[in-house]
């Protein structure tokens, strides 16, 4: 069996968020014809991904706010009434199958049958809050993670690394109160949705578990490969996770349409091996890794199967 297991279905396809939307179905067309078709990755795993179930995505989402997205799409809507948040026909049930590949991953990764686990899903899921969709997110697949590893598996030491160029400013919300969740983000400064500055760290038992490192615009991989090593490597030393899990969007590459960072696809290499390393130190490898952003096709394409590579030790 693979070492990996990466999670995809071809529901994702059937949600849009509006014509000529950057979050579109050709970014996964993209990643998984060269997932699929390409013999260094011939020996990926890849299992058959189910729905979340509602009370599985109220695990981080109040009840009201995934009844709203329920009939908001049932209804026939172009968007959450969010503007940024746009829905179509099928993007109920992709919502439901990209949060439960995430909670199946962790399953496969946390029982032994498989080392780690990329989620090829879509929407993406960082920016939703608990009672707001946004940022072309409707629930937070990777928070939803999170609290399921903690209520299932009763760990109580989780670490998400969020390198997308946006801030995942829902997912910092979700455990910001939480010492059982860190939160270490790379991301743009002064850019949507301009939050994650250096000072919000957490609050009340969650105080020193939230870790924000904002750069400008223009800032190379060096910089924040250094940040990883300089910063989340000695506060792993400290808190020891049990699982990793890491927000996965490769906005931050050089010449993104939506953002102006300037990392190389090989820098998200280096990122991933420090994402295993401390993963292989404290918590047996286990790692689940979970599409976000990226929207310049081939970027993005050379990036994710960088990060497999990466995953699967080839």
């Amino acid at each position: 069996m693979s070492q990996t297991a990466i999670f995809y279905d071809p529901v994702f396809l059937t949600h849009s968020a509006g014509p000529g939307h950057p979050e579109n179905a050709d970014r996964l067309r993209a990643i998984m014809n060269t997932l699929k078709n390409h013999e260094h990755f011939s020996d990926l795993l890849y299992p058959v991904p189910r729905k979340a179930l509602s009370e599985e995505i109220v695990y981080n989402h109040a009840r009201p706010y995934v009844q709203l997205v329920q009939e908001r799409i049932a209804g026939g809507y172009s968007s959450l009434g969010f503007p940024d948040t746009g829905v179509s026909s099928g993007s109920w049930d992709a919502a439901l199958v990209a949060t439960g590949s995430v909670l199946d991953a962790i399953d496969l990764v946390v029982g032994g049958e498989c080392r780690n686990a990329f989620c090829a899903v879509r929407p993406p899921g960082h920016h939703a809050r608990p009672n707001v969709g946004m940022g072309f997110c409707l629930f937070n697949n990777i928070a939803i993670g999170a609290w399921y590893a903690w209520e299932k598996y009763g760990m109580d030491r989780i670490l998400i690394i969020d390198w997308d160029a946006h801030h995942g400013n829902g997912t910092q919300e979700s455990f910001y109160e939480y010492k059982e969740v860190f939160f270490f983000s790379t991301h743009q400064s002064m850019w949507y949705p301009f939050t994650g500055n250096y000072n919000e760290t957490g609050t009340g038992e969650g105080q020193g578990t939230t870790m924000n490192i904002p750069f400008p615009a223009g800032t190379d991989g060096s910089e924040v490969i250094a940040a990883f090593k300089d910063r989340l490597v000695p506060a792993m030393e400290n808190y020891r996770p049990q699982l990793v899990l890491v927000s996965a969007g490769f906005d931050a590459l050089r010449g993104d349409p939506l953002c102006r960072m300037a990392l190389d696809v090989e820098d998200f290499s280096v990122l991933t091996r420090i994402a295993l390393d401390i993963a292989d130190q404290y918590a047996q490898g286990k790692v689940v890794s979970v599409l976000e952003g990226g929207y310049d096709l081939p970027g993005l394409t050379a990036s994710c199967a960088a990060h497999v590579k990466e995953l699967k030790g080839a």
